[in-house]
């Protein structure tokens, strides 16, 4: 499952956002990816649309890389 959540994200990244594909890795802050605060919350609603996983302001606070959010995602779906 989370094999499929980081591939979601990395299509998500590098189509909608222009971020490289070999950028993209696990351990990857969405700041080193060049996403701001604004962004995050962009990339936020596009996984809920694809994922069904709505995830509350205070949860984002937490979620640095990218490897935080497959987990968070496949937390809250499990």
């Amino acid at each position: 499952m989370s094999q499929e959540l980081l591939a979601t994200i990395t299509e998500v990244l590098a189509e909608d956002f222009g971020v490289p594909e070999d950028d993209i890795a696990p351990d990857a802050t969405f700041e080193a990816l060049g996403l701001d605060s604004l962004d995050v919350v962009e990339l936020t609603l596009v996984l809920e649309e694809k994922t069904g996983v709505k995830l509350e302001d205070e949860e984002l606070e937490d979620i640095r890389t990218i490897q935080q959010a497959v987990d968070k995602i496949a937390e809250k779906q499990g």
